[in-house]
């Protein structure tokens, strides 16, 4: 990651102006009628401060060098135009930057500014942002109970204090920190330490309920290392540790968040509670984050290549508006078979190694495999020395040799090993492993060794491991709901001793909470259809009788096959088809090719598919082709994303892939689904709300709406410098808000931040110039509609709770600057929701037995939303379960609104998500994450495969600077830009 770009960060100052609203109290307003023509009220005037960038932002833009699409300045000036679909509403409210807190937590604005550090470098304290506040609880739905995986936990009644821990010299092991305190306590707990019972974070701090005898004290301790069979005299190692009183932590404070009388949550307080629970899981499991895993909690299952899958449960204790919860999931994950190591590299390269010769490829399929692992000896009968595989021997084991002595005499390991051990080497043609440093390498026989139990697996499963592990995870509600009871009685908080130390008590009953069902929303097809509109049932309906409302035409098109599995035959069937089912669906598709099916091998994709781009110029004369049918094999390796990064970046192509097995065995559900992601491609619409079509949607349908999504999609694990990629997308076509279009950027590694929301440049001829990819959308939505947004609504995914607070600060200050950019006093209310999916949180059925109250698949029924109990004390946030389950148990999508200037009620929040997920435009389902979230998802995703494919290869470094832009100098970003999308596809939902 570079450091010029940290620098830089840190460096940067964001101005915050403060107002005065308080959105829990808000005065009564009174309704404007608006123009004839359809404007909305103008906004409310901005101070120059608002107005103008800053100095150092500028500068910012400058030393950066970062570029972006030359905007015409003619586009700027965003002039509402009419549109027919304007009625009475509340004027907007004035823009109001970030609320602060006063010292007694009420809000004050007095004008104060409050200047913040931006960049990498961001405050960490929430004291000076207040989150949108609960504006109450929704009403609408109908009412039911649900029962949520939280367990309340009861607040201890005694004194919690922080104790800070110096261990000499230091030590980087969280298990040997933990080994040395844990002697600590056995040597001294009923003398120097008081009878206490301290919990240890096992890094620095150390907890106690009630004080120790002493503010300050140091101790020695010894530790002899663990038996490994040998008769030689154990090591002794020697630390000293100093523990020092540090502070006391407030449960009164702690009471007053959780009753709703403070917004500020005791980080402290919360933190030590969840160590305490976690101390005995700790010494009983493999702890890998917040969850716990063992293979006697259920017997691991075989993923294939040497890996299991080990059962476990994930903890957390949590504020909720029913007091602290403790979450409790089930969890699984992969790790590494404890198997002698010739039996895992017979795993892992799925063949016979004992009598076949290694190759190259077979040798780095090993050493990948094996990096990293630990493995113990097997030829010394009871001593189990343990070490870290670091590397393996190019050669065979028969022909490796080492100096024995400083004469340098040689001898084989061979030798060696018949003769210090009596170990006798059969499988000499293997290579051995390198164990220790690259200076001072150890060489073990394969044979000699097995691989230690309880080691995660960190790397990439492949499909058919996704797919075993998935198996394993995937249990029906009722079996889940079981499993998460019987943790919880096995784990026995009530005989917990640090439980019992710190006076906390762990109810083992699920929380039983209300929960309301949102009414699905009816669905507007087009005219000409037998079914002009369609109300889903349990989230689910079909393109039977109906025909899409805004149906594209496709006249030039073109197929390409790379499947050697299918006659050319096959292809025209599948194609006649295919184009078939769009007619019926509401196209028009244009029965022939421009050209015949083109017959290619998948290691020529770009040669095969600039001939097909060629060819059809020529035979239409110069039109552009509109559309490629792609036939692709089941396994194709990276010909899809090549073939994606080509057509998109390079030949301005819209594609459709089809793997072999559906061209072959063809499928009417198949055909509709694909027919429906052709037509958005296409730039169509399948459906849209029928509320959108008759003006009924609060908050939206009154004024010019933009809904935006965004997403951050970070490199697997294990690749230490590929770029994020950042996706926008933004609605285009108010007031049916279904049509989006994206832009998509690279930006550092694991950076959550999204960069290039909004920046300046500078440009030899005009100056400084402003662009961004919310800037480039506003103006892409005022081009498609002929209205200026006169409202945002922001959807942000992949934002866990420790970043709220900076991802809200930049992004929303990005967005004020990008609205500001475009017009003098341009600055329409903002509301920001985080998305969240990767949470605990599950809900079951009250009653399992009433099918009345679940879906087929046992799972609560699609719309659930619960926004009471086991939500937020204070802040605006619930949980939402929009789709029917398919298998396993549903996940609801939690939903925090961080800010929210447009007023939103509970109910009209809640609703319009939920409506928004019956318009994700692949599928006749709803979705379980509101589409603008799940297309920015897709887009993030599939601007991986634009990385140049040897960069992706070696891992280093690939692009920044948002899709279209110009101008953009690599070099001085530190980040490689991506290539830039064509001009035909940004204009549509291009990953569809």
């Amino acid at each position: 990651m570079p450091t010029r770009q940290m620098k830089e960060s840190s460096e940067q100052h964001l101005v915050i102006k403060t107002h005065l609203q308080n959105t829990m109290n808000q005065q009564p307003q009174k309704h404007h009628k608006t123009a004839q023509n359809g404007k909305g009220p103008p906004p409310p005037p901005l101070s120059q401060a608002q107005t103008q960038t800053s100095p150092s932002t500028k500068n910012r833009g400058r030393r950066r060098g970062r570029g972006g699409r030359k905007s015409d300045q003619g586009d700027a000036c965003m002039r509402p135009s009419s549109r027919p679909c304007t009625v009475l509403h509340k004027p907007m409210n004035p823009p109001c930057d970030l609320l602060v807190n006063a010292p007694n937590g009420s809000i004050e604005n007095a004008g104060n500014v409050c200047e913040m550090q931006m960049g990498l470098g961001f405050p960490t304290s929430s004291k000076s942002l207040s989150y949108a506040p609960r504006p109450g609880y929704g009403q609408l739905g109908t009412k039911c109970i649900v029962k949520a995986n939280h367990f309340f936990a009861e607040l201890p009644d005694k004194d919690l204090n922080q104790y800070d821990v110096t261990i000499t010299p230091e030590v980087a092991s969280r298990a040997t920190n933990r080994a040395i305190i844990a002697e600590l306590v056995r040597l001294h707990k009923e003398s120097e330490l008081g009878m206490r019972l301290p919990a240890y974070d096992g890094r620095k701090s150390l907890y106690t309920a009630g004080e120790l005898p002493f503010a300050w004290k140091e101790f020695t301790i010894k530790l002899v290392d663990e038996e490994d069979g040998s008769n030689a005299p154990k090591r002794v190692r020697e630390y000293k540790v100093v523990i020092k009183f540090v502070a006391r932590a407030n449960l009164h404070h702690l009471g007053q968040f959780l009753a709703g009388k403070r917004a500020d949550a005791p980080r402290e307080a919360l933190q030590i509670l969840d160590i305490v629970l976690r101390e005995l899981s700790n010494k009983r499991y493999c702890s890998i984050g917040r969850s716990f895993f063992s293979p006697d909690i259920r017997t691991p299952q075989r993923l294939g290549e040497g890996l299991e899958s080990w059962c476990g449960f994930y903890q957390s204790i949590r504020p909720t508006q029913m007091g602290l919860s403790l979450n409790i999931d089930m969890a699984s994950a992969a790790f590494i078979e404890p198997l002698p190591v010739i039996e895992f590299v017979a795993q892992l390269l799925g063949k016979d190694v004992l009598s076949r010769p290694l190759s190259d490829a077979d040798r780095i399929k090993i050493k990948k495999g094996l990096r990293g692992v630990k493995v113990e000896v097997t030829h010394r009968g009871n001593v189990r020395r343990k070490y870290r595989v670091s590397g393996l021997t190019s050669q065979p084991t028969r022909e490796l040799v080492f100096p024995i002595d400083d004469n340098s005499t040689m001898k084989s390991v061979v030798e060696y090993f018949q003769e210090i051990y009596g170990f006798t080497i059969i499988h000499t043609h293997l290579p051995c492993l390198q164990v220790g440093n690259q200076k001072k390498a150890n060489y073990l026989p394969m044979e000699a060794c097995k691989i230690v139990e309880g080691q995660r697996y960190t790397k990439r499963l492949n499909e058919r491991q996704i797919t075993a592990l998935l198996k394993v995870t995937c249990q029906r509600p009722r079996d889940r709901e079981n499993d998460i009871l019987k943790t919880v009685q096995h784990n026995s908080y009530d005989q917990d001793p640090y439980a019992k130390e710190f006076g906390i008590k762990i109810s083992e009953k699920l929380a039983s909470v209300e929960a309301r069902i949102l009414p699905a929303p009816w669905l507007k097809y087009h005219e000409t259809g037998k079914e002009k509109d369609c109300l889903p049932q349990v989230g689910q309906w079909n393109m039977m009788n109906k025909k899409m409302i805004n149906g594209m035409t496709v006249s030039r098109w073109a197929c390409i096959n790379f499947s050697r599995n299918v006659q050319e035959s096959v292809v025209r069937g599948f194609c006649n088809e295919l184009s078939q089912m769009c007619q019926v669906s509401g196209m028009e598709f244009y029965p022939e090719p421009v050209i015949p099916i083109y017959n290619a091998r998948p290691d020529q994709v770009e040669k095969a598919l600039k001939h097909v781009y060629h060819a059809s110029a020529n035979k239409t004369k110069g039109k552009e082709l509109e559309l490629l049918l792609a036939i692709l094999p089941d396994n194709n390796g990276s010909l899809y994303g090549d073939l994606k990064r080509i057509c998109e970046t390079d030949l301005g192509l819209i594609s459709q892939c089809c793997l072999t097995k559906h061209v072959i065995k063809i499928s009417k559900q198949y055909l509709a689904n694909v027919s429906l992601k052709i037509n958005v491609k296409m730039g169509g619409r399948n459906t849209v709300l029928l509320d959108a079509i008759s003006c009924r949607i609060p908050l939206v349908s009154d004024i010019p709406t933009i809904i935006f999504g965004a997403d951050v999609t970070h490199p697997e694990n294990g690749e230490d410098s590929s770029p994020s990629i950042a996706a926008v997308v933004a609605s285009q076509d108010w007031p049916e808000v279904t049509k989006y279009a994206g832009l998509v950027c690279a930006q550092a590694h694991r950076q959550e931040l999204i960069q290039d929301l909004y920046k300046t440049w500078q440009d030899p001829v005009r100056g400084t110039v402003s662009g961004g990819m919310i800037r480039d959308l506003l103006v892409s939505f005022r081009k498609a509609t002929g209205q200026k947004p006169l409202r945002i609504i922001f959807y942000r995914d992949g934002v866990s709770e420790g970043q709220f607070y900076q991802v809200l600060l930049y992004e929303l200050d990005a967005i004020r600057k990008a609205c500001a950019s475009l017009e003098p006093n341009y600055q329409p209310p903002v509301t920001f929701i985080v998305v969240q999916k990767r949470h605990h949180t599950r809900l079951f059925a009250n009653n399992h037995r009433d099918r009345s109250s679940t879906d087929k698949s046992g799972n609560i029924l699609p719309g659930t939303v619960v926004d009471t109990k086991i939500c937020h004390p204070t802040e605006f946030d619930f949980y939402l379960c929009s789709h029917a389950g398919i298998q396993g148990t549903s996940r609801p999508a939690h939903y925090h609104v961080l800010w929210d200037e447009n007023n939103f009620t509970a109910d009209g929040i809640q609703s319009l998500t939920n409506n928004l997920c019956y318009t994700y435009a692949r599928c006749t389902r709803s979705v379980s994450v509101v589409p603008p979230a799940y297309y920015a998802h897709l887009a993030a995703f599939r601007a991986r495969f634009y990385m140049e494919p040897e960069l992706q290869e070696n891992g280093s470094t690939g692009g920044s600077g948002s899709h279209g832009t110009k101008g953009t100098r690599a070099g001085e970003s530190g980040v490689r830009p991506l290539p830039a999308l064509k001009e035909n596809v940004k204009r549509v939902m291009f990953y569809c």
